[in-house]
């Protein structure tokens, strides 16, 4: 999946879900690792969200008041 440097971990993980995944012919490492990277993205943006919620208030704010800039040369 990645070309960066892995490193070996031990993870306990459902005996069936793991069986199931390799009678499908997944590979289990890179499934693990994209599940985890996916879960690293999701907590990511939460935070951002949560710490940026200030300008995304003032942001939305300002449009709902003014519209939004540059609205007149939209076309549709």
């Amino acid at each position: 999946m990645s070309t960066q440097a892995r490193k070996p971990t031990k993870l306990p993980l459902d005996e069936t879900l793991v069986a199931e995944a390799h009678e499908l012919g997944l590979d289990v490492a890179d499934a693990a690792e994209a599940g985890i990277a996916h879960a690293v993205r999701a907590e990511k943006e939460r935070r951002w969200k949560i710490e940026n919620a200030d300008a995304i208030q003032a942001d939305n704010d300002y449009v709902a008041k003014h519209g939004l800039p540059l609205a007149k040369y939209r076309h549709g």
